[in-house]
């Protein structure tokens, strides 16, 4: 179909899904894989529904296996998760779980809200379990214009100084930091850079997540 002369972008579309055992499998797979690495984005459906041309209903139902996803909605997803059709489909297959290898530069590139230009975290491994249980992160800061945030989250994060220097804002306390030297701490506490000495600066980000068992004990 035409209009106007031009011709309209075509939309990303899923399929029911049968009863076929291997294609429930599957649309379950792809379906735990989008919601894991969207919500490990913090994106919510609606923004991924609309970087990949679907709706945030059909989302929803791919999320839950609902619904088969086409190769074109398989296309459109990995797009709008900047991630390849095998990272989306990895596990599939059989029970094997190989080691992760990320060759120099290849990490996946993450924005977390409210960063901006010169603030780039590249992810060193990605997570196949139910849990979330660590995320490495290779951080390059390279403007000292960039404002930063108070991040926040779950778990404990250990960062090491590959190179620059900086002040690290923890809670009320500021840490200078310079290569080879390490800071632990919670989480929870508000953080993040404060000042940038000298660029560019590279560091290791480590989250580690609470078990099920760990977050009982703290609840209890």
């Amino acid at each position: 179909m035409t209009q106007g002369g031009k011709r309209r972008p075509a939309r990303a579309k899923a399929v029911p899904r049968t009863r076929d055992s291997g294609g429930a499998k599957l649309g379950q797979q792809v379906g735990k894989a989008v919601r894991r690495l969207r919500t490990a984005h913090g994106l919510t459906l609606g923004e991924v529904g609309s970087r990949a041309g679907i709706s945030r209903a059909m989302l929803s139902r791919l999320e839950t296996g609902d619904v088969m996803p086409s190769l074109e909605t398989l296309a459109a997803l990995t797009t709008a998760l900047g991630v390849s059709l095998s990272q989306l489909l990895q596990g599939f297959g059989g029970d094997a779980n190989p080691a992760q290898l990320v060759k120099r530069g290849e990490g996946l590139e993450v924005v977390r809200r409210g960063t901006k230009r010169g603030h780039t975290y590249h992810l060193l491994a990605s997570d196949r379990g139910p849990r979330k249980v660590f995320e490495p992160f290779l951080v390059t800061l390279t403007d000292k214009s960039e404002v930063f945030p108070g991040f926040e989250h779950p778990g404990i994060e250990f960062l090491y100084v590959l190179e620059g220097s900086l002040t690290y804002r923890y809670g009320d306390e500021s840490y200078p930091l310079r290569p080879g030297d390490a800071l632990t701490f919670a989480g929870h506490v508000p953080h993040g850079p404060e000042t940038l000495s000298r660029l560019p600066i590279r560091l290791l980000s480590i989250i580690i997540y609470p078990s099920e068992a760990a977050e009982a004990s703290h609840l209890a």
